[in-house]
């Protein structure tokens, strides 16, 4: 989790400018395409919601011309196949600053059992926040990803069989209570 878009150098959580939170993603294009994160991208939050304040903007950063032609065109699709106008931002990467260490990895680390077991395996903070395990168990804690997605990834979490009952119990309950 970091921020960008805006000017301020530094930002931060007090002190955010004109900056927007976001995540940044790392991605081998060799394994998956720029176009198939954007179709993840426009299922994973709700487009066609104005958004009310900078910090919290719905924005696509893109780092190239070739980014901004796709994430626009991929807009314009979607507002097509929607009949409804899609308010999220394509814009320029000016730079991308992480957010506190307390704003990384949030939701598992409310999960004080899970994040225990997790820094056991990555006691220095840069490897927790950088772990692609961490990173899934945090989504999955948050109430994201299907029940086949978890179904392949729980044994392979690197979590102690506690571990898994304690995510699965979470993650049934976020599930539960999105069906309501």
């Amino acid at each position: 989790m970091g921020y960008a878009g805006g000017r301020q150098s530094d930002p931060t959580y007090r002190r955010i400018g004109d900056h927007t939170e976001t995540v940044q993603v790392d991605y081998d294009p060799g394994r998956i395409t720029y176009g198939q994160l954007l179709d993840i991208f426009w299922k994973s939050h709700t487009p066609t919601s104005a958004w009310r304040s900078g910090q919290y903007m719905r924005a696509v950063f893109y780092h190239d011309e070739n980014q901004r032609r796709q994430a626009e065109a991929s807009k314009a699709a979607l507002e097509q196949e929607l009949g409804r106008t899609v308010h999220t931002r394509v814009v320029p990467l000016r730079s991308f600053t992480m957010a506190e260490d307390y704003h990384q990895k949030y939701l598992l680390k409310q999960q004080h059992r899970l994040k225990a077991e997790m820094s056991r395996i990555y006691p220095a903070h840069r490897d927790f926040v950088d772990s692609t395990a961490v990173a899934r168990i945090n989504g999955y804690a948050g109430g994201n990803g299907s029940k086949m997605q978890f179904d392949r990834d729980i044994d392979r979490l690197g979590l102690s069989d506690s571990g898994k009952r304690t995510l699965r119990t979470i993650v049934e309950r976020k599930w539960d209570y999105e069906r309501q």
